[in-house]
């Protein structure tokens, strides 16, 4: 099934009736980190309003275009595909999704349309009516014994499966060093064992699997090139003392 290039650009995050500007604010932040964009607010208890603004913490663009409708229906219009997130169980739910594949089959309806994550107040979440209108219902894995989330933390999780969804789980990375090679490797096992002999914390006629660990953590280690050059440097201070010393 085909996707839109940017599915994130096609997702509505859905906010009903609610009551803290402050989880306004804290709900668009998390929608930014994860490059969404769309905030639909039906029937907001304030907004706009200055707490909203402070908790979005440089989202405020989310903020700015969000569109304000009076109810779920307006808030749902051309959409595609839509989910509602639930903690409780409901006695006459459809279809009902981890968080995770709900994600999968939202982006995947992005290939037709609009679709929307809904989100409900604050006390009680969506009601049976407000779940009813929704395509299919999602809930967040976590502990039954204490399930609710707070609702910008669940708009967080949402909008993190959403993105990983959308095919774009990249993360930054370490920069990668010129790795010893196998002919520094030997080296350095050759210069270790003499210098554990030298100490007398090797005999070399009894090695035992003293040796063979050491190879063993070398080789799981991916020793690098400066490393492999650090650790001969060591090996051979402590061959210095132990000359010394004799």
């Amino acid at each position: 099934m085909p996707t839109p290039a940017d599915p994130l650009a096609s997702v509505r995050i859905v906010l009903v009736a609610t009551s803290h500007p402050g989880n306004i604010g804290a709900a668009a932040r998390a929608m930014l980190t994860m490059g969404l964009r769309r905030m639909v607010l039906v029937d907001p208890r304030r907004f706009p309003d200055a707490e909203a603004v402070a908790l979005a913490s440089g989202a405020a663009d989310v903020l700015d275009r969000a569109q304000v409708v009076g109810t779920l229906d307006d808030a749902l219009s051309g959409c595609a595909y839509t989910v509602g997130l639930s903690a409780r169980p409901r006695e006459f739910a459809g279809r009902v999704h981890a968080v995770r594949q709900a994600a999968h089959e939202a982006v995947a309806h992005t290939a037709f349309g609009d679709v929307a994550f809904v989100f409900g107040t604050e006390m009680s979440g969506l009601s049976n009516d407000e779940l009813a209108k929704c395509s299919a219902i999602a809930t967040i894995p976590a502990n039954p014994g204490y399930a609710s989330l707070n609702l910008a933390a669940a708009v967080q999780v949402a909008a993190y499966e959403l993105r990983l969804a959308a095919g774009d789980g990249d993360v930054w990375r370490a920069p990668r060093f010129e790795p010893a090679t196998f002919d520094e490797i030997e080296a350095l096992y050759a210069h270790g064992t003499r210098t554990l002999a030298d100490m007398r914390f090797l005999d070399p006629q009894m090695p035992r699997r003293l040796l063979p660990r050491l190879r063993r953590l070398f080789a799981r280690a991916g020793v690098e090139k400066e490393e492999a050059s650090i650790l001969r440097g060591i090996l051979a201070r402590i061959d210095q003392v132990l000359e010394r010393e004799r």
